[in-house]
């Protein structure tokens, strides 16, 4: 499970957005250390692992997609008592796919193996609120597909930043994409931290000259 609440993403977490004092500045792609996080670099190496292709999530998709979101939801041991405590934290709302703000990530075959769901919170800030995995599939690369993804269509609609509330199982996989944490917050149903991936504008296409020159 990748978000939301047991997983990697930000949905009903009740968190506080707000930055505390002390913590890391919004805007700054630096990890620990100091050094800079390049969103590219962080996720260049994931050209891809497993043929995996992604398109916006249909209406016919909701029955595999609310099959995923269970059972990664689930495959968590540690989440897995608290969730079956509480049933509504394993019903998936699924008014993203009508918005058009899922997307999917396709096997060869057709079959849908994970999906990503985003929010614009304003003008330059996308918040992504679902990234799930379907256990069979998970670690062949398809969470790093679907962030890449999102990099792309954010970056061509003047995307500055993505942001994620992130609990404990999510950490290591938001920061080998690149991202870095910004503050801290509590969930629902434990602690978590607001992490984000600064963008960098798209690069400009060559002007004619310049391409000459470079023939």
């Amino acid at each position: 499970m990748l978000a939301r609440e047991g997983g990697r993403g930000g949905r009903e977490l009740g968190c506080p957005w707000a930055t505390r004092g002390g913590s890391r500045r919004r805007g700054e792609n630096v990890d620990r250390r100091g050094r800079t996080i390049d969103a590219d670099q962080a996720l260049s190496h994931i050209r891809w692992v497993t043929p995996i292709n992604v398109r916006s999530a249909l209406a016919g998709d909701r029955p595999a997609l609310r099959r995923i979101f269970r059972r990664a939801s689930l495959s968590n041991a540690g989440d897995r008592d608290v969730l079956l405590a509480h049933p509504d934290a394993l019903e998936w709302p699924d008014s993203g796919v009508a918005d058009g703000r899922t997307r999917v990530a396709i096997t060869a075959d057709g079959a849908a193996v994970g999906f990503i769901t985003s929010l614009s919170t304003d003008s330059s800030v996308l918040e992504v609120l679902d990234l799930f995995v379907d256990p069979d599939w998970m670690r062949r690369g398809v969470a790093r597909r679907l962030i890449g993804d999102l990099v792309q269509t954010a970056r061509l609609a003047g995307i500055a930043r993505i942001e994620v509330t992130a609990n404990p199982h999510a950490d290591g996989f938001y920061r080998s994409a690149g991202f870095v944490v910004f503050d801290e917050c509590e969930t629902r149903f434990g602690p978590a931290v607001r992490m984000q991936l600064v963008l960098s504008a798209p690069a400009a296409p060559a002007s004619p000259q310049t391409a000459d020159r470079h023939d």
